[in-house]
């Protein structure tokens, strides 16, 4: 089961998980939509790879590291979070809710979109 966590909720996750590794965030949304809204990394290192293409860069990923999926509101990231599950990738959650819900809870001055 794939674990949910909100972003105003992701510190605490990203600390429970550091011993197995320093966290990712991988935001599974397309090039133009980084470029109307995106996360400044705060205690994790950020990767970026659209949703379509995970299955051919999967080896750009450590299995071994934790990772959170992050997306618009959640949907494409949580179907990302169970492929990677499926393939053996131990840490893994969805951020519910997306950049538009980092936005409202965590920097309002990311834009919503």
């Amino acid at each position: 089961m794939i674990t949910q966590v909100r972003p105003r909720e992701l510190a605490q996750w990203l600390q429970s998980v550091r011993p197995h590794g320093e966290p990712v965030v991988l935001d599974v949304r397309e090039p133009y939509e980084l470029q109307m809204a995106s996360v400044t990394p705060d205690g994790f290192t950020m990767v970026s790879i659209p949703m379509g293409v995970i299955p051919p860069r999967l080896s750009e990923l450590d299995p071994q590291r934790p990772i959170a999926c992050l997306c618009h509101h959640g949907g494409r990231s949580m179907q990302v979070a169970h492929f990677l599950e499926s393939r053996g990738f131990a840490h893994v959650a969805n951020i519910a809710g997306g950049i538009n819900a980092w936005s409202a809870e965590l920097d309002p001055s990311i834009a919503r979109y």
